[in-house]
């Protein structure tokens, strides 16, 4: 005779590997991610496969909470209940098992701003001076990237062809990408005076003798 077991598909479990995103939240105030780790972690579920067949990378995500985080610690452990994942599933593998994680304390610094100037005025005309507003700007970042000792930037502004003192809008430029302005104002105003060029209309002069 040949029987038959019927299992009910709700009781039949297969497994499943994703990759999903790692992120991170509740930075300690004062504290700032200088190393963080990949933007993604490989688990394994394990679910009934009718849930199975529904549960895909898009919504599920690991989380790291850093709420009580410190600058001596760098590694971190991943667990299950970092993952929220469906009624019915549950994480049985996580890669890596662990992560780095390197925090610094937040420092600010008084720098000051140079005009980046671009071409030369038109024949006859000399740049007399060149002023920015605001001369300085407080930034903030991670302590070991900021350095009272250097000085943002501008955009650069073209003065090809000018023929009059003109004041122009730039970007103000930090020297490293995890500094940011303390201010919300995050433009200078550039103010490009010119003079007559003496010395090339004597040179001029002599020439047509």
């Amino acid at each position: 005779a040949l029987w038959l077991l019927l299992v009910p598909a709700e009781k039949m479990f297969s497994e499943k590997s994703l990759t999903i995103p790692l992120e991170t939240r509740n930075v300690p105030a004062g504290l700032e991610i200088v190393e963080r780790p990949a933007a993604t972690i490989d688990i394994t579920l394990r679910a009934p496969n009718r849930l199975l067949d529904e549960i895909g990378p898009s919504g599920l995500v690991a989380r790291i909470d850093l709420d009580r985080a410190t600058v001596l610690q760098q590694e971190y452990p991943l667990n299950t209940s970092m993952i929220a994942v469906p009624p019915g599933a549950e994480v049985v593998k996580i890669s890596p098992g662990k992560v780095t994680i390197k925090l610094e304390r937040t420092a600010e610094a008084t720098v000051v701003v140079h005009p980046t100037l671009r071409g030369r005025p038109a024949p006859g005309f000399r740049v007399a001076r060149a002023e920015i507003e605001p001369a300085s700007v407080v930034i903030q970042g991670p302590e070991s990237r900021v350095k009272a000792e250097e000085a943002a930037t501008t955009a650069p502004v073209d003065i090809s062809g000018l023929a009059e003192s003109t004041v122009f809008e730039a970007d103000i430029i930090l020297p490293r990408p995890e500094l940011r302005l303390v201010s919300m104002q995050t433009s200078a105003r550039v103010t490009i005076h010119l003079e007559p060029d003496k010395a090339a209309a004597r040179k001029a002069a002599v020439r047509k003798k």
